[in-house]
């Protein structure tokens, strides 16, 4: 027997502490050893007569075997071990921990392959029969006269924003308005209306989670905002695909709520009924919500939130301000700091500021951000603001006083310009705020503005995908929202100049100009330009009309298929952004854009559901100080010459006919591009090789393009590279070798290219790496031996991945110290709140 009092007190006995350990470990390995063995084996049994038939399907099909082929390797990787350890003896005994380890890990690759590789693989295969099939629909119904009912071949999402985390004062709202929506009869509209910030939306969003709802309409639930001024027709577009349809192309209004009248009569015949919330409505646009009255569906309600209460729905729910112990204990959440060292006011001042607030969510949450790290001073100052004003506005004002940054008010104000309900992609503010207001190129100082609104609660912080460390400087992810009232208050910020001296001017042209503001347009002569930023040419005669110089450095267009490019003419000669936010398939760049000579950065963003084929875009050849360009959602055109272009960022465009029959070389076309983003491009299938004769490219990005397949062997070329993206590229199956030549790259993302079955040879020859990251790299089954090079390094490097990652690189350092190696696992956390309808 041996003495527990050797194995306590100091080093020696922790020692041998640790040693006994891992003993009793090795032979409870041993004894469960052939358990092991005999459940491996079934398995493997089990699942070869299904992968036969799975490589038969795919051979009948057509369809790809690289899935099943990584499947059935393992599975025969797998066989190989159990054959092997089935002839063991007894005396091997001191091997089966050994073993027993290497099956365990055979055991979660194999689970890692099959709940991912393979669930990817029947998901893409599904996804690509249901677009057949609902192809063969879409004949179907319109040799029919459109007489088959809209088909529900794949749900998708509802659209309903994220649960609200914390509220106060609803309880009560809630209860009664759950009573008239569980009603199988009663009124079918409701109406939610209160003033501006009172929490409508906020109830409409709590209804939707609340289980009894939830439970009466499961999927049928659908929340879509109207805004201010509403597109029908996009409005519907966004209904088809929450119910899982491709959205189609309408003619008319009346054509797209006849087809939606048809959809969701088919939902409502599966049994539950139909619940709609259409958040946000305006005054003169109420009459909207009378077409998505369909009085032949049974169970159907829709939920209306407006600041109006309209006389024509009888069932209203007022929301009244909150009282005194629910303002302060919302002042109180949204007041919370997490440094210990910050002001805690006393109670008293807390209920003055609180009472000036006059029950109001939206001020308590924004005044209670802004006075959040402030000293003493700051709350003393906000309390003596709120006892001289009584309005919201003039609420909300005191808290864009208190910021003292003079850029953050800018970029503050600059948020008021696009359009309401609107997310905003975090690099394009990035883009512009760069040029506008001097800040850095990797985007540091923007992303602390926007940390800055966002604790402020001036603005919301949206990430769509989080992992447990941030990416460098890598914000595709990002996204920024405003309240309606707050949007308000940035414009009336921009608005105290006069015209032709305000920083920034926003343009609606759609409906034919029918929102044109009375400054562009001469209300006695409508369509005849009246009004000039600079110069305008009024269309139909040889006069012009000079005014005085404009000095707008942003210009916001929107138009839609109504917009004609011709019927106006602006010289834009101060303007250095412009984005232009398009609603429609077709758009033409007007011939003015090429004499704005100072236009630093051109941003389009297009509103429908396909790519917008864009026109003229030759124009931009001309601009001698355009630096940066961002598309999302269009189809790119063949290439110009842009030559001082730096930044390139393509978002769910289609690139073929950039990329592929362009009669000028991409390299002649942007020959000093630094940075390339591309981003959802789902056409992208390779890399043009031409892109690697641009010696100035230092980052570059591709993610999420699913059909990228390889990259091309002259990206070694790209001598400058740092930063090199290829995130969730899931048909990205090999890297090419000779990266060893990438000797400025420190940033290398891999993660989820679940394809990649072996990294380069030589990635160990990267001097320079100091960030690897491969969470969800699934298909690696071992580390090239030239990581071992790594321990020359003087620097640390950071590989972020995941268990089974991890467990790669750890098998590695039982053989080489790697010191300098910092192993961090993460967990992705995904969603879909980057889809229409999602906040």
């Amino acid at each position: 027997m041996v003495d527990g009092s050797l194995f306590s007190g100091g080093a020696v006995g922790a020692g041998m502490q640790e040693v006994l350990r891992l003993a009793i470990e090795m032979v409870e390995k041993g004894k469960n050893f052939k358990s092991v063995l005999k459940t491996k084996k079934e398995t493997l049994d089990a699942l070869t007569p299904l992968v036969e038939e799975m490589k038969q399907y795919a051979r009948e099909l057509d369809r790809g075997t690289d899935t099943v082929a990584s499947l059935e390797k393992e599975i025969n990787k797998g066989k190989e071990i159990v054959e092997k350890c089935s002839k063991f003896r007894w005396w091997r005994f001191p091997s089966f921990p050994l073993y027993h380890d290497r099956i365990e890990g055979r055991n979660k690759k194999l689970g890692r392959i099959l709940s991912v590789n393979v669930q990817t693989q029947i998901g893409r295969d599904v996804m690509e029969v249901l677009y057949n099939v609902r192809n063969i629909l879409d004949i179907i119904r319109d040799d029919y006269g459109g007489r088959l009912g809209e088909e529900k071949v794949l749900r998708g999402v509802s659209g309903v924003p994220e649960k609200p985390e914390f509220t106060v004062g609803l309880e009560e709202p809630l209860k009664k308005l759950k009573v008239e929506v569980l009603k199988k009869h009663g009124d079918r509209v409701l109406l939610v209306t209160g003033l501006g910030g009172s929490g409508k939306s906020t109830l409409a969003k709590k209804l939707c989670w609340d289980e009894q709802v939830k439970g009466m309409f499961a999927d049928n639930i659908f929340f879509q905002t109207v805004s201010k001024s509403p597109n029908l027709k996009s409005i519907v577009q966004t209904l088809f695909e929450h119910c899982g349809h491709r959205a189609p192309e309408f003619q008319t209004d009346e054509e797209a709520i006849n087809r939606l009248g048809n959809l969701l009569r088919h939902v409502g015949d599966k049994g539950r009924p139909i619940l709609l919330v259409l958040d946000d409505v305006w005054s003169g646009t109420d009459s909207i919500v009378e077409k998505f009255k369909f009085s032949t569906i049974p169970g159907y309600k829709i939920v209306v939130t407006s600041r109006f209460a309209f006389r024509r729905f009888h069932t209203q729910f007022h929301l009244k301000p909150l009282g005194d112990d629910d303002a302060v204990s919302l002042f109180h959440h949204f007041t919370q700091a997490k440094d210990t060292n910050s002001y805690k006011p006393d109670e008293n001042l807390v209920h003055e500021i609180v009472r000036g607030c006059n029950g109001s969510p939206l001020a308590l949450k924004v005044i209670g951000g802004s006075l959040c790290h402030h000293p003493y001073e700051f709350w003393q100052t906000m309390k003596e603001r709120l006892k001289s004003n009584k309005d919201l506005d003039s609420h909300l004002q005191n808290c864009l006083d208190i910021v003292e940054d003079d850029k953050e008010k800018e970029c503050f104000m600059d948020l008021g310009l696009f359009p309401e309900d609107q997310r905003i992609r975090v690099p394009l503010l990035n883009d512009m705020w760069t040029e506008l207001h001097e800040l850095d190129e990797d985007g540091v100082k923007a992303m602390n503005i926007i940390h800055s609104l966002d604790s402020k609660n001036l603005a919301n912080v949206i990430v769509t995908r989080k992992v447990a460390t941030d990416v460098e400087m890598y914000y595709n992810n990002h996204f920024l929202m405003q309240h309606d009232l707050l949007r308000e208050l940035a414009n009336h910020q921009s608005n105290q100049e006069p015209i032709e001296r305000r920083k920034r001017l926003a343009i609606d042209l759609t409906q034919n100009g029918k929102n044109c503001p009375n400054w562009l347009v001469g209300q006695n002569q409508p369509g005849i330009v009246s009004r000039t930023l600079s110069f305008l040419s009024v269309r139909g005669t040889q006069q012009q009309q000079k005014q005085e110089q404009v000095t707008a450095r942003i210009m916001f267009v929107s138009t839609d298929e109504t917009f004609t490019p011709d019927w106006y003419n602006m010289n834009l000669a101060e303007t250095e952004v412009l984005i232009l936010n398009i609603h429609s398939n077709k758009y033409t760049f007007p011939d003015f854009i090429q004499k704005m000579r100072k236009l630093k950065v051109l941003i389009v963003t297009n509103q429908g559901f396909h790519p917008c084929e864009l026109n003229n875009f030759e124009v931009l050849s001309s601009l001698p100080c355009l630096k940066r360009i961002s598309l999302e959602k269009v189809s790119v055109p063949s290439l110009c010459k842009l030559r001082k272009l730096r930044n390139l960022s393509l978002y769910m465009c289609t690139t073929k006919q950039a990329f592929g029959s362009s009669d000028i070389k991409i390299s002649d076309a942007l020959p000093n591009l630094v940075e390339l983003n591309i981003d959802y491009c789902m056409d992208m299938v390779e890399l043009p090789s031409d892109f690697c004769n641009i010696m100035t490219m230092k980052k570059l990005s591709i993610t999420n393009c699913h059909k990228l397949s390889k990259l091309p062997p002259e990206i070694v070329m790209l001598k400058n590279l740092e930063v090199l993206r290829l995130s969730s590229c899931s048909d990205l199956k090999e890297m090419p070798e000779s990266v060893e030549r990438l000797q400025q790259i420190w940033c290398l993302d891999i993660s989820e290219c679940i394809s990649l079955t072996q990294l380069p040879a030589d990635i160990g020859e990267l001097h320079s790496l100091r960030k690897l990251y491969m969470w969800g790299c699934s298909g690696l089954n071992e580390l090239p031996h030239s990581v071992t090079s790594f321990e020359n390094l003087k620097h640390v490097i950071h590989v972020i991945c995941d268990d089974e990652a991890a467990a790669l690189w750890e098998h590695f350092k039982e053989f080489t110290s790697l010191p300098n190696l910092m192993i961090v696992k993460v967990r992705a956390d995904i969603n879909l709140r980057w889809l229409p309808g999602f906040h």
